[in-house]
């Protein structure tokens, strides 16, 4: 008789011991595909959702009064709209979502209002992303909800600010800032409005932290050494409450994959383990029988090992579909923005085929030795 067939044998005499251990690596290989297949999702997902907290980057001219504003909101020096096609240009920034702006106070209407003209996002090469804000078209506005209510606007209502008319696209919901009080144009209207052609006073961006994970690297530091490079009579400020959310974020997100996969490795290796070592205690007599009919140390470890390997193919293919049928059924209710980059990858079957067996292995090691040292005389006599 083979040892496969020894090996088949053994699992229909003890079945519930098989299933169990069984049970123990579907349940691991099946956490690890889930987690994986939706792991990408999840990690998409966190960065669109701390990205919608807002740019983190404010970019304005030097010669800034920074008293003048943090009290307005603003600066009053313009510099070169031409300053963000140049930043956008460089190679290995770690800006990304480039946002040109031009703002000012105005009175309209008989109000104070911000008046905030917007470009189109732009990103260096190599960092083409989805927009983070709203586009403006040329000729219309967004207007913000305490203007809207109060003069009772609404979207296609014609507007006109300084002799130019305006439809508006979109009424804001309310902010509870200053944003309730602005309205937003494109950049270009907002130039010919205030009288400040092919100026800005403001670069919004973006921290791309995968950039400055070097945590012996100073982040504004490393950001202010890049800006001067290419626009030298310009600085950066680093909303640090938002850089420190976004990144927190992503690290509790990491270290999340990071933890629970190797516990959950780790319990069921524990959970086969002592599986095994219940099964050399009950195959104690049979081992002892084995071993007086001439049966080898190695070929009785091959025995439980050769069970251990079934087991971690067997449970990486019934895992390798429950996982990945587990990932697809509730995953795109758990990841809604990021939910059609959840499908099933391939790629982990063949990683938990080549591990499962492995673990198994390494879980059905110590009982092995156990079963091979076992004195068959002493067994034997034991009976």
């Amino acid at each position: 008789m083979t040892t496969f067939h020894l090996i088949l044998k053994e699992i229909k005499q003890r079945k519930l011991n098989f299933l169990l251990s069984l049970l123990a690596v579907i349940t691991a290989v099946v956490l690890f595909v889930s987690f994986f297949t939706t792991g990408q999702a999840s990690k998409d997902e966190t960065i669109r959702l701390m990205r919608d907290i807002g740019f983190n980057l404010r970019i304005i001219p030097k010669k800034t009064d920074m008293e003048k504003f943090w009290k307005t909101g603003y600066s009053e020096h313009t510099m070169p709209e031409s300053y963000v096609y140049d930043l956008a240009s460089q190679e290995g920034l770690s800006y990304a979502h480039l946002t040109a702006i031009l703002q000012d106070k105005i009175l309209w209407q008989g109000r104070e209002v911000f008046l905030t003209g917007i470009a189109p996002e732009i990103s260096p090469p190599g960092k083409k992303k989805s927009p983070m804000g709203f586009f403006i078209q040329q000729g219309t506005v967004y207007i913000g909800f305490e203007l809207a209510q109060n003069m009772r606007l609404k979207n296609g209502d014609k507007i006109n600010i300084f002799g130019k008319p305006f439809t508006i696209a979109h009424s804001l919901s309310e902010s509870g800032s200053e944003d309730d009080i602005r309205i937003y144009v494109h950049l270009h209207d907002a130039q010919l409005l205030l009288n400040k052609q092919n100026k800005i006073n403001e670069i919004k961006a973006l921290q791309c932290l995968c950039l400055v994970d070097n945590k012996n690297i100073n982040s504004l530091a490393l950001l202010r050494e890049q800006l001067v490079k290419v626009i030298p009579d310009a600085k950066v400020i680093l909303i640090q409450s938002i850089a420190e959310a976004r990144e927190n974020q992503r690290l509790m997100a990491e270290k999340y994959f990071g933890f629970i996969i190797p516990f959950v490795i780790a319990v069921c290796m524990a959970w086969i383990g002592i599986l095994a070592l219940m099964n050399v205690r009950e195959r104690r007599q049979e081992i002892g029988i084995m071993r007086a009919l001439g049966f080898g140390s190695g070929k009785i470890a091959f025995l439980f090992l050769g069970k251990a390997v079934t087991i971690g193919l067997m449970g990486a293919a019934f895992g390798f579909v429950f996982g990945t049928g587990l990932a697809l059924k509730f995953g795109p209710g758990v990841f809604k923005v990021t939910a059609n980059m959840i499908t099933p990858k391939i790629e982990l079957l063949y990683w938990a085929l080549a591990a499962s067996p492995v673990i198994c292995a390494l879980s059905f090691f110590i009982p092995a030795m156990i079963a091979v040292t076992q004195d068959p005389a002493h067994i034997l006599r034991e009976e």
